[in-house]
């Protein structure tokens, strides 16, 4: 198994940390080693696209590094410092893409011995390499770490479902769309914790580019891996990426010896599943979904209908709330020496970001397609909206290049501004003041459309509150209608100079036209050039000095990287788990409180609690960067939890993070509420509805309440990887009885708890919870296995490591 790490700062620093903890408990700290068969920690470039012109790539490149070389350096520290620790350098893409293109095997070959690949990686959407044929899923940071240290990974072991796919695409269909239908379809089935595999004569209709978008968005529909078995298709991927043809011959042959290369057409070969479900092909439409969430698909014909229903719509997933004589509301404003008008809908923000779409050709290509017909038919896209393009990997600049098209989708304002997660994570930078001003000015709902996997609230920028994720083409096509309140069919997406009205179907490239232009131009040879030089091309990176001791020198002056409290008073012994008593309840949740909600990766406002702590430590607003850029950083990690500005917590009356601080009765930021109940000693649990966790696997989505004082969190349901790195932070989960939840029970969260630990626990076993007015309940605690207990007895998973290698 190859465990990759996704986000190696946080990673480094633990085992930074581990590394002095085992010393002090008198143990040898470089046995904090990583010894995996195959360890990559990889730093997946996080850039923020701060322009909107040709030099923007560069730009961004040279700001990342002035910003964040403090990181890097301590990157580049740690795989010097560790074994079997290999850094892809900040700058070459996202390595979902990376993986699919260039490191996953398929069939690996050691000593003489052939079994399958597999992948396990501390990002959830590690599921795209799913597509080729390679299992893979993600699991918390924090597990896969001790996995790193030679931990094995403990599972319930799951059911799958079988995904049978039938027909054809029709002619104007993207995968974007099939992703986006099947998400819906799978979150309606109920497949959290579940493996889906993809059968039937459909799956040869699609590349495996195709596959890969699908895998790719297996978090958003629940699922632990979407899982497409190899065949013919799969093999001759190898080869167009420029794998070893000698390799590739000997994979082959490995896979039909051992029955495991499918014939997608042949029913003989489908195998038996827990359950089955269909889709056929041919009933997929364009689509897109939002505002607010991956699964609410809304069909692109119906997109103008259902945008003005969700205005006025009770605030929720599907709706803002505007006053009905306000859905019409305009602004004026003044952009680079011209007026512009926004309202409701306008489109501020369309951005081709995120490897789910960008590792497509057949996407990529078509957005670009329609981006030279657009330009030929005399359309344009109006300067303020931000406009991007971040591929997830040099080859798509290659290709796109070659092609012709890069020019047209350029003169659009598609620039490529940096290999890496940006618009998708919340990374687009800021828009321009006007915009903003206009924004505010007239409270709009303004609209961010992207080619990423999310959507959720305040994720993706600040002053859009709703987003839509689209196909490469969509983006451009909203981009220049500007607004999402348009209906293609019957409204033009603009007129030219010449006063002709210019129809999306005009313009609209098909499958057949953009096939053509793939097998031309998507060829080995760019694929073994862009690898070959992956390592050294970063010439910031390669300049880049670190010192090379075993055990990490901490700088206190730092707020980059820190030694973070996770094992402060660790001891040898192991501390026996007592009753928490008379908790407080921090938060009050509904349903889908994702992991962006808990810990957002994007923009630091500047009147939350960890601008406070970087304006104290001498920073301006310019220096402050990201969350996801500090999560080196436990003090700014702890004061950005729940701190999502669109944060819904039943105990106070409107959006923010802010909660009820009950001893006094003040209203006050969440972290400081924190500050207070610890302070005085008082335990913290919260309470949420459904998927709780959903989203990313964010580590510090566990690691940031731990450190709030949060002793458990109760829910009604949990996203598999957020309960994960619960248990392996020692926040224990607890689970509502089936038919139970908040409402059932009568709980306001004004109560205090008390979380009764029975001195022998079992996996899911029911334990009780007695309030201060006297009722008392029993819930599941949503500890799984014997591992599991294992690591909540030592207080955490890392902490049951550390304590193996000092014994």
């Amino acid at each position: 198994i190859i465990v990759i790490c996704f986000s190696g700062v946080p990673a480094v620093v633990d085992f930074a940390a581990m590394r002095d903890a085992v010393k002090k408990l008198g143990g040898d700290p470089e046995k904090i080693n990583p010894i995996c068969p195959a360890d990559l920690v990889i730093d997946h470039s996080i850039q923020v696209d701060f322009n909107r012109r040709s030099d923007s790539l560069q730009k961004n490149q040279d700001l990342e590094f002035e910003r964040n070389k403090e990181r890097f350096e301590f990157l580049k520290w740690g795989s010097q410092a560790f074994k079997n620790m290999r850094i892809i350098p900040p700058g070459s893409g996202i390595i979902h893409q990376v993986n699919l293109e260039y490191l996953a095997r398929v069939v690996m070959d050691q000593d003489g011995y052939y079994y399958p690949d597999s992948v396990v990686g501390t990002d959830s959407h590690t599921t795209m390499i799913d597509g080729l044929g390679v299992l893979g899923w993600g699991v918390g940071g924090i597990e896969a770490e001790a996995v790193m240290l030679g931990q094995p990974i403990s599972m319930v072991l799951p059911e799958v479902v079988g995904y049978k796919l039938l027909g054809n695409p029709q002619p104007l269909v993207t995968s974007t769309d099939i992703v986006l239908t099947i998400t819906k379809h799978l979150r309606q089935v109920g497949v959290v914790g579940k493996f889906v595999e993809f059968f039937g004569p459909g799956v040869a209709q699609l590349s495996i580019a195709d596959r890969a978008t699908i895998a790719n968005m297996c978090p958003e529909y629940g699922a632990t891996a979407a899982f497409f078995p190899v065949d013919d298709i799969s093999i001759g991927y190898l080869i167009q990426t420029g794998r070893d043809k000698e390799k590739v011959t000997c994979t082959k042959k490995y896979l039909e010896a051992v029955g495991m290369l499918r014939d997608f057409k042949n029913s003989s070969q489908d195998p038996d599943f827990t359950q089955v479900v269909e889709l056929d092909l041919c009933t997929v439409v364009p689509c897109c979904s939002g505002p607010k969430r991956p699964q609410d698909k809304v069909a692109v014909s119906d997109m103008k209908n259902d945008f003005e229903t969700c205005l006025g719509a009770k605030q929720g997933f599907k709706g803002f709330q505007i006053a009905p004589g306000h859905h019409n509301s305009r602004v004026k404003f003044n952009f680079e020496g011209h007026d512009f008008e926004l309202t409701h809908g306008s489109v501020v923000i369309a951005a081709i970001t995120s490897c789910t779409n960008t590792s497509n050709p057949s996407v990529m290509l078509g957005a670009g397609l329609l981006a030279k017909k657009a330009v030929e038919a005399g359309l344009t896209v109006k300067p303020y909206i931000k406009t991007s393009l971040s591929p997830g990997s040099g080859v798509v600049t290659y290709y796109l290049r070659e092609s012709g098209v890069m020019t047209y989708l350029s003169k659009l304002g598609f620039d490529v501004v940096g290999y890496g997660c940006m618009t998708c994570i919340g990374n687009s930078g800021p828009l321009p003041e006007p915009v903003v001003e206009a924004i505010t000015q007239g409270d709009l709902v303004a609209v961010g459309v992207l080619s990423g996997n999310r959507n959720f609230e305040g994720r993706v920028h600040p002053n859009t509150r709703a987003n839509y994720l689209a196909s490469p083409p969509l983006v451009i096509a909203y981009a220049i209608a500007g607004t999402v309140r348009i209906d293609f069919e019957k409204e033009p997406l603009g007129i030219n100079a010449s006063g002709k009205k210019v129809f999306l179907k005009d313009i609209w490239p098909t499958r057949n036209e953009i096939q053509a232009v793939e097998r031309q131009f998507v060829i080995p040879g760019m694929f073994k050039e862009v690898y070959q030089k992956i390592e050294t091309v970063n010439k910031a990176w390669n300049a880049l000095d670190a010192p090379s001791d075993k055990l990490y020198t901490w700088n206190p002056k730092s707020t980059y990287i820190k030694s973070p409290p996770f094992f402060d008073g660790l001891t040898l012994a192991l501390q026996t788990p007592k009753t928490i008593e008379d908790a407080y309840v921090l938060l009050n949740f509904g349903d889908s409180v994702t992991t962006d909600h808990i810990s957002p990766a994007g923009n630091i406002a500047r009147n939350s609690p960890a601008a406070r702590y970087l304006t104290s430590r001498g920073l301006t607003p310019r220096e402050f960067n990201s969350y996801g850029s500090r999560r080196g950083n436990d003090a700014v990690m702890a004061r950005g939890t729940f701190a999502n500005i669109r944060l819904v917590n039943k105990l106070v009356d409107k959006q923010g993070p802010q909660t009820v601080h009950f001893p006094s009765g003040e209203t006050l930021d969440v972290f400081d509420a924190a500050e207070r109940y610890k302070q005085a000693g008082h335990p913290l649990i919260v309470l949420a509805g459904k998927e709780y966790g959903a989203g990313s696997s964010r580590d510090w989505a566990a690691k940031g309440p731990f450190l709030l004082g949060v002793k458990a969190v109760l829910a009604e349901s949990y996203e598999r990887i957020h309960r994960s790195n619960l248990v392996g932070m020692g926040v224990i989960p607890l689970q509502y009885l089936p038919g139970e939840d908040a409402g059932t029970l009568g709980l306001t969260g004004r109560e205090r708890y008390t979380i009764i630990i029975p001195e022998k626990l079992k996996p899911q076993m029911n334990i009780q919870i007695k309030l201060d007015t006297g009722k008392s309940f029993e819930v599941i605690l949503r500890f799984d296995t014997d591992v599991e207990l294992t690591y909540f007895h030592n207080g955490g998973i890392l902490n049951y490591m550390i304590r193996k290698m000092a014994s």
